[in-house]
């Protein structure tokens, strides 16, 4: 047997830890000495320890944790649902470190009013163009990265199966939704005859007389600062804009902060 502070050693434990789990029920000792009081546990007593700091690393309650140990909850089963709760704080992570990046983003947006840079804002005509594309709906703005990444996905697998290679960048762009929320086109440039037979979509967008444009290094994450650079030039100009910007990937290496993108709002004056 070893003593309290031996097994919270060996278990890389606080020996108050052990004091509480013992308090909740959670991990009695195998033994107490009736004179002194002192806890003495067992080597067998680590796999139960072990499922224990795992179950509450995972974010799960204490109660959560005892009511899973008292069921008595096989090893296959814990290890499954183990797994079902690292994939649920993987995806948290992720979408944290998402929102991490569009805070820094609306950051420097406050940091640099009054000075943003709108020389390399260039007003030009768009020509029409002929795309394949995928549409789904984001309820907002920040669900608009989720609502496109599987979109491209799946649009690259049909053209593959319909023998389609595209011949241009790809071409996303966006209306609002009859029900609300965003319309999301993902697209992308092909030479081939206008389709619609319910897998594929490929169209002509239309040619735009003037558009504002303005290219943005990075990723789609970051992108607010370079928006409202376009947004301000548009204002200052003259002109109101008439529609979503259009974004045109000049460069999508796997490295998405050295993604290139032409943002293309369509203008009128004001």
């Amino acid at each position: 047997m070893f003593t309290i502070g031996d097994f919270a050693r060996l278990g890389r434990v606080s020996v108050r830890m052990l004091r509480h789990y013992d308090a909740t029920g959670l991990l009695r000792p195998a033994r107490v000495d009736p004179a002194t009081g002192y806890r003495h546990y067992t080597a067998a007593q680590l796999a139960r320890l072990n499922r224990v700091i795992a179950l509450k690393d995972l974010g799960f309650t204490l109660s959560q944790v005892q009511q899973i140990l008292d069921e008595k909850v096989g090893t296959d089963e814990l290890r499954a649902m183990l797994r079902l709760r690292r994939a649920e704080l993987e995806t948290a992570m992720t979408a944290a470190a998402v929102r991490l990046v569009q805070v820094e983003a609306r950051l420097q947006s406050i940091e640099s009013e009054g000075h943003m840079p709108t020389h390399d804002v260039v007003k030009k005509s768009l020509p029409s163009i002929r795309i394949a594309e995928l549409t789904g709906v984001a309820p907002d703005f920040n669900s608009i990265g989720p609502t496109i990444q599987p979109l491209y996905a799946e649009l690259f697998k049909r053209l593959e199966r319909a023998g389609i290679v595209p011949s241009g960048p790809g071409v996303a762009h966006y209306e609002d939704a009859p029900g609300g929320g965003i319309l999301v086109h993902a697209g992308v440039e092909v030479a081939a005859p206008v389709r619609d037979d319910g897998t594929l979509r490929i169209l002509d967008l239309p040619p735009v007389d003037s558009a504002a444009t303005i290219v943005h290094r990075g990723s789609m994450e970051t992108i607010l600062p370079t928006v409202q650079t376009l947004g301000r030039w548009i204002d200052t100009n003259g002109y109101r804009s008439t529609g979503y910007p259009r974004e045109i990937n000049l460069e999508c290496p796997p490295d998405q902060d050295d993604w290139v993108t032409e943002l293309q709002e369509p203008i009128t004056p004001a």
